[in-house]
């Protein structure tokens, strides 16, 4: 994947990209430190604002059983959360966040008290298998590392409590889906923006947050991923139709304005 434009336009930062994927939740793999090659998909997980992270694991797993026996009931791991893309390209993840730390084993009321806490932030059926199949853990992350399209960037951990998600985080990827399945004729208007060498690319929608649009131009000659900027940030979706259209080139804007 390539960067093609010279002058980068403004993005949110490091933090606030992984507070986004954090928020949006994705595909995620706990991976313990002493299993380099074991991936394991949790029932559930769910990052904390402060940077910590919940997962169920099935009470006969067993890392579970692991857990049980290692120090302090607790085991060096790593917590990968991978960001799909909004719509089937050929590169479908278009950012990693990894939280590392210690995982270790809720009982009783700490469990429950964990369980609830999730379900206030993310109510899920899931969760009602704590205590009942499922076994309750809790990440406590010393380091994150965040790796999407910008570059790698390590978060500290304070950053990314203080960071905000972006307001259209939610939001964005049916959005998006809609773009593309609804208003192919729109993406293609969007391709005027396009260095001259890849208007000759399919063009799929990527990503928004407050400060633009990114697209990706599958060509033959690899994937390159393109930002197309907001005159200014927006915060609310009247301020983003309106950026949305000024790039599509709506001549309405124009009699508006």
């Amino acid at each position: 994947m390539s960067e093609t434009t010279t002058r980068r336009p403004a993005t949110p930062s490091p933090a606030e990209r992984a507070r986004s994927i954090a928020k949006r939740g994705g595909r995620a793999a706990l991976l313990p430190s002493s299993e380099t090659s074991v991936r394991v998909a949790p029932l559930l997980h769910h990052v904390h604002a402060d940077g910590s992270a919940t997962v169920l694991l099935a009470d006969d797993h067993p890392l579970v059983s692991t857990a049980w026996q290692a120090p302090r009931s607790e085991l060096a791991a790593v917590l990968e959360v991978a960001d799909p893309t909004p719509v089937r390209l050929r590169e479908p993840v278009r950012g990693l966040l990894w939280l590392t730390g210690w995982v270790r084993l809720l009982h009783g009321a700490d469990a429950r008290a964990e369980v609830l806490a999730v379900a206030e932030e993310r109510p899920d059926p899931r969760l009602l298998d704590a205590g009942h199949g499922a076994t309750v853990l809790k990440l406590e992350a010393a380091s994150l590392v965040l790796a999407d399209a910008e570059g790698t960037s390590s978060v500290d951990p304070t950053e990314f409590q203080a960071a905000a998600p972006d307001p259209f985080c939610l939001h964005e990827d049916s959005w998006l889906r809609h773009l593309e399945l609804s208003h192919r004729d729109v993406v293609g208007l969007l391709g005027r923006h396009l260095p001259e060498q890849l208007r000759g690319g399919h063009i799929r929608p990527l990503g928004l947050d407050k400060y633009g649009l990114r697209l990706r131009v599958e060509s033959a000659d690899g994937d390159h991923d393109i930002r197309l900027a907001f005159s200014r940030p927006v915060t609310t979706t009247e301020h983003l139709s309106a950026e949305l259209r000024r790039l599509v080139g709506c001549p309405f804007l124009a009699q508006q304005r």
